[in-house]
């Protein structure tokens, strides 16, 4: 009997672990470049909501390259990304929050190139800053875009 509850048990942990990363929602594209063969160059725009702070959601654009490469998930993305985080909804905390933590992480290439927004407590204001950049194993780029969402003071974030 004690088996399968340790099954359960490591199942469900499995399970929370893999809702600390906020899960993409496409929300529309813009074409940039037409291409013969496989998709157009665009920009997609995708929303994610805040796995920790309910009510919050943060835009993301970004571009995507299209051709036969980027069809087949070959081609590398440009490290361009940019990103608006608002209040949609009450702001509530499911459980205090790490002063700096990955909320979100995106392949933009086969192996190397990342996509990442981190959130940033600034406990002084009372705010959530988020902040969007791309890295590669060897070289990362400098290209960034940040936000921030005030959260009302009768309201404090809690911090771990």
């Amino acid at each position: 009997m004690r088996a399968p509850r340790a099954a359960c048990l490591a199942a469900a942990g499995l399970l929370t672990a893999g809702l600390c990363m906020a899960q993409s929602e496409k929300i529309g594209t813009v074409d940039t470049a037409f291409q013969w063969i496989g998709r157009d160059h665009d920009v997609i725009v995708e929303a994610y909501d805040d796995p920790q702070v309910a009510g919050v959601t943060c835009y993301v654009s970004r571009a995507r390259k299209g051709g036969i490469k980027g069809t087949l998930g070959l081609a590398e993305d440009r490290a361009e990304a940019s990103i608006a985080c608002r209040q949609v909804g009450p702001i509530t905390f499911g459980q205090p929050l790490k002063a700096q933590q990955e909320v979100f992480s995106e392949r933009m290439s086969l192996l190397f190139k990342r996509l990442r927004v981190v959130r940033m407590v600034d406990a002084k204001r009372n705010t959530l800053v988020y902040l969007t950049y791309s890295d590669k194993l060897i070289d990362g780029s400098p290209q960034n875009s940040v936000t921030a969402v005030p959260v009302d003071r009768a309201t404090p974030i809690p911090l771990r």
